[in-house]
């Protein structure tokens, strides 16, 4: 592997960064109280004192005990606040981000409740007409097998735009202009999918509308090939829409509501019944909600993937721990950036942060030039593949 490039902080150094530990995420915060008024008088008050924490650059705090996560947490804290500690803006943004988010679980005290403290604004989406017209397009994907595959991969990645925490995003929708894709490995990830063999897992990024593509995507693969598809999800709530199990079995109950018409009712008896036969498996983890790189993962990851036909690997923050969430020249081929990863791995994500790899030469430069906000608009995507083949696991 090449030299790593240090990571993103959240000081000066990095504008957009800076901006979201500053200014994003305590607005965001805040609109988390706002939209939940009947949480409890501590609860509330709990949200503002984070939201003026962050907006205000005060020392990062460990969390409180009791809590399940605390070792994990202490770990990090340790690392990446040091002997002095560190302030919510003069600290790697990973950390800081995915900290801030665990810190809302924490005030909303959903270790205890349940309640997820995201759920009317992922709510606000199923709501609206625009997943299910997306949904209707996506399962109506005609030819043969590959070029169906071709469309859903590209219906899953434009779905990822589709960011409750990222206004930019959302405002390019999924309508997809001719320069939008960056870099497009669909035809070498179609060939693995077909001629690979063992199980095929997605680390899940967004619910609502992307979850709905992820949907369409895994029951293809499920109704046509012979394999299994194992669901990798967030253990608890964050970073607004993020899917948790919870998130992914409410839908496919939904889903098999009907009210919604026949097309979303079928695909929902076909993943039940996947799920009901092992075919289809949900696997929530803590991990997807740390601050660990992808290099980092448990032993317990580590094995899930060894063996796989394909693991994919969705959205913005994903992408930021396979990198390392760094500033890498934006040449590095992509399979040297994830020569660490023990399976064929192809990543989905349209940009909302500075870190990528793998664009052709001179592509970074163009689009600096043109348009220097490129990285974090959410208007561009790339599908990149890294294929190297491993053995299955022991």
């Amino acid at each position: 592997m090449p030299l790593r490039p240090p990571m993103i902080r959240t000081d000066a150094s990095n504008a957009f960064a800076h901006h979201t530990m500053s200014i994003r995420l305590p607005a965001l915060v805040r609109e988390t109280a706002a939209l939940n008024p009947d949480y409890p008088p501590p609860v509330l008050r709990a949200l503002e004192r984070l939201a003026g924490s962050m907006a205000n650059d005060e020392p990062i705090p460990m969390l409180d005990v009791p809590a399940p996560d605390y070792d994990d947490w202490h770990a990090a804290h340790r690392l990446y606040t040091g002997r002095d500690g560190a302030t919510w803006q003069n600290t790697a943004w990973f950390f800081a981000e995915t900290f801030a988010y665990r810190h809302v679980i924490q005030a909303t005290r959903w270790w205890e409740t349940g309640r997820d403290p995201f759920l009317p604004k992922k709510r606000e989406e199923y709501a609206s007409d625009m997943p299910w017209e997306l949904l209707e397009q996506a399962l109506s994907a005609e030819g043969a097998l590959e070029d169906r595959l071709l469309a859903l991969l590209d219906f899953d990645l434009w779905g990822n735009r589709i960011d409750l925490s990222f206004a930019a995003a959302l405002a390019h929708g999924t309508h997809v202009q001719d320069d939008d894709l960056l870099v497009d490995d669909r035809p070498r990830i179609v060939e693995q999918l077909l001629r690979g063999g063992g199980a095929v897992h997605l680390v899940a990024d967004n619910a609502g509308s992307e979850l709905l593509m992820d949907f369409a995507l895994l029951d293809l693969l499920l109704s046509e090939l012979p394999l299994t598809v194992v669901l990798h999800l967030k253990q608890h709530p964050t970073f607004v829409s993020d899917a948790t199990a919870d998130d992914t079995r409410w839908l496919l109950g939904w889903l098999l509501v009907g009210q919604r018409g026949e097309y979303a009712a079928s695909l929902g008896r076909r993943l039940q019944a996947a799920l009901d036969s092992g075919r289809l498996r949900l696997a929530p983890d803590g991990y997807w909600n740390s601050p660990y790189l992808l290099w980092d993962m448990p032993p317990r990851l580590v094995e899930t993937f060894r063996g796989a036909r394909m693991v994919f690997i969705k959205g913005d923050a994903n992408y930021r721990r396979l990198s390392g969430d760094a500033l890498w020249p934006p040449e590095t081929p992509f399979a040297e950036v994830m020569d660490y990863f023990p399976a064929p791995v192809a990543a989905l994500r349209t940009l909302k942060s500075d870190t990528i790899a793998g664009l052709p030469p001179g592509v970074a430069d163009r689009l600096d030039a043109a348009e220097p906000e490129w990285r974090s608009t959410g208007r561009r995507g790339v599908v990149q593949a890294a294929l190297k083949q491993t053995q299955p696991p022991a």
